[in-house]
């Protein structure tokens, strides 16, 4: 049970790490500026909380 619980953390971990990396490359493409393509870095590090929160307000949870 242990080793299938490390293997998922894993995926999840690598899913997470790709999305920051699209989401890092589509902010700084976009930004205007140097302090915009800082600010689209650190929104790309936590974009899973703004997917997660739109998710749920969408759902009506």
């Amino acid at each position: 049970m242990e080793n299938k619980s490390r293997t998922l953390s894993r995926g999840q971990g690598c899913f997470y790490g790709l999305g920051v990396i699209g989401a890092a490359i589509y902010f700084i493409s976009n930004a205007t500026g140097f302090w915009v393509g800082v600010l689209g870095f650190l929104k790309a590090i936590v974009w899973p909380a703004y997917f997660v929160y739109e998710v749920f307000i969408y759902l009506e949870l």
